[in-house]
């Protein structure tokens, strides 16, 4: 029988001692995004490296007044790793600050490998990505009953490849809601793309350029119409691109999860309400 057991890296065994590295989410741009255990994480570190091409510079000002900063824009990853094994050394924490969510296009499993060789202890804060911070700003559901309840999460092949299984077409095949990162620059090919997979050229579209900031912008447009409407705003970077009809927010079912005739753990179903098979959802 296969021994099934709670998984932890190899790095975070020792739970005799505190990490030496955070890899923190600053959120998609509001300094006021970031978790309060990110924001408390930042306030404790001897040490921040801040992606600074796109984190906020706001979050520093969490930052104790002698912590020591480090814009890794200007840095490559064996710069990145120099300082975190040098701060480590020193016995100093170290808060490596992450646009969005870590895990999200963040490169941060070469960072932990690296880590993991120099047996260096670290543990990671999740952070809100760009995805739901346009999502909270417009008032969205991705996952409207009768219309999607699946998001894809994806982009455009850049100077990093993408897996040819995992092509726009093959997921524009789905006709799910979709949200593009890091293809701002790729707009006419994108919409083509996504348009020979399957959507339909009116399928609503939004263009979220600098989600959450202070100069954000939401373009609804449709699929076939995403580069006109990037060049008519001057739009050319630092946006997310969210396709499919939950943007148009109509026609959709409603959830049987407050409906009176579906049960859960905390009431029981009422007799005059549905009693077909129902979903259940976050009570």
């Amino acid at each position: 029988m296969e021994n099934h057991k709670n998984i932890r890296t190899d790095a975070q065994k020792n739970t005799n001692k505190n990490p030496q590295v955070y890899f923190v989410g600053a959120g998609p741009g509001a300094a006021d995004l970031i978790t309060v255990r990110g924001m408390k994480l930042i306030g404790m570190a001897d040490v921040i490296i801040y992606a600074g091409s796109l984190v906020n510079p706001e979050l520093l000002g969490y930052a104790k007044q002698d912590a020591e900063i480090h814009n890794s824009a200007y840095m490559t990853l064996e710069d990145v790793i120099d300082v975190m094994k040098k701060s480590a050394d020193s016995g100093l924490t170290v808060c490596r600050l992450h646009t969005g969510d870590p895990s999200l296009y963040g490169a941060v499993r070469e960072q932990m490998d690296a880590l993991d060789e120099l047996g260096i202890r670290y543990e990671s804060c999740p952070g809100v990505s760009a995805a739901f911070g346009a999502a909270a700003a417009m008032d969205l559901e991705f996952t409207l009953p009768g219309i999607s309840q699946s998001l894809i999460i994806t982009r455009m092949a850049g100077r990093t490849s993408v897996p040819p299984k995992e092509s726009i077409e093959s997921w524009a095949a789905h006709d799910s809601t979709m949200a593009v990162y890091l293809s701002t620059g790729m707009l006419a090919e994108l919409s083509k793309r996504l348009i020979d997979g399957g959507y339909r050229e009116d399928t609503p579209a939004v263009i979220a350029s600098r989600a959450t900031w202070p100069d954000e912008g939401y373009f609804r447009c449709t699929v076939a119409a995403l580069a006109e409407t990037a060049a008519e705003h001057g739009i050319t970077k630092t946006a997310l691109i969210l396709v499919g009809d939950v943007l148009g927010g109509k026609d959709y079912e409603k959830s049987r999860l407050y409906d009176k005739g579906f049960a859960t753990g905390f009431r029981p179903a009422s007799t005059d309400g549905r009693s077909d098979d129902a979903d259940g959802g976050q009570l």
